[in-house]
């Protein structure tokens, strides 16, 4: 079994009571003993971090501290001419070992932001794929990483209050296409509307039924997985797929 957790914040006045909100948030994870924990996408006042490391230190030590792997979030950041938005992602030792690049820029992103090549998957308490918000939105995002070896998909996003309903229905469809849990980790402002969702999927009677956790406000939510009772169910939805010309 492993606890994953999200947090979901709220608007601040600086960079530094974001982080000290979003510390807070990842204690009350550590806690109640979570193994992964993951950030919304963009919670800041200035989303443009040029050192991760410096940046996040406060959350390497918590990450260390309760030997929980924490996903910062995401944020512009520096590439060469351009700017990727990133994951940065820190183990249960506090170390930053590696980002995911959002792979399909949002439509007023384009024109700055590169887009990832990759979709990676992290080894911590278990494998695990991040899908950064308008990535969702894409089902090669999510099967890739599903082909790679991820058991579960943590998602940092920023979804304004219209689009909740659509991302909540990608969530759910890309849980029930991979046969496995998604987290999803979202912001809550005026313009941003909240409701993080934690997705885990039950059988009954052969047919797969996704079941959801939302969260309101401020606040953490984590669930216990067994994420090897997946494995088969996958495994067969992978058998059929795509034997068509």
């Amino acid at each position: 079994m492993v606890k994953l957790g999200i947090a979901q914040t709220v608007a601040t006045s600086t960079n530094e009571e974001g982080i000290k909100q979003a510390s807070h948030l990842l204690e009350r994870l550590g806690k109640n003993e979570a193994d992964i924990a993951c950030l919304p996408e963009q919670y800041l006042t200035n989303n443009k971090i040029d050192n991760f490391e410096a940046t996040f230190a406060p959350f390497a030590k918590i990450a260390k501290q309760y030997s929980m792997s924490v996903i910062a979030g995401a944020f512009y950041t520096k590439s060469g001419t351009k700017q990727t938005i990133s994951a940065p992602v820190i183990d249960s030792m506090g170390q930053f070992i590696g980002v995911q690049d959002k792979i399909h820029p949002f439509d007023y992103e384009q024109d700055s932001i590169k887009p990832g090549v990759e979709a990676k998957v992290f080894s911590t308490k278990c494998k695990f794929g991040v899908v950064i918000c308008y990535d969702m939105v894409f089902s090669d995002v999510a099967e890739t990483l599903a082909k790679k070896g991820a058991d579960v998909l943590f998602s940092p996003a920023r979804i304004v209050r219209r689009g909740i309903y659509p991302w909540h229905l990608y969530c759910q469809t890309r849980s029930l296409e991979n046969r496995m849990p998604i987290l999803a980790a979202n912001t809550q402002t005026p313009k941003f509307g909240g409701k993080s969702i934690i997705v885990d999927l039950e059988e009954n009677d052969g047919v797969m039924i996704p079941r959801t956790k939302i969260t309101v406000g401020q606040g953490i939510r984590l669930e216990s997985f067994d994420l090897g009772k997946y494995e088969k169910s996958r495994k067969i939805r992978y058998s059929d797929h795509r034997k068509f010309s």
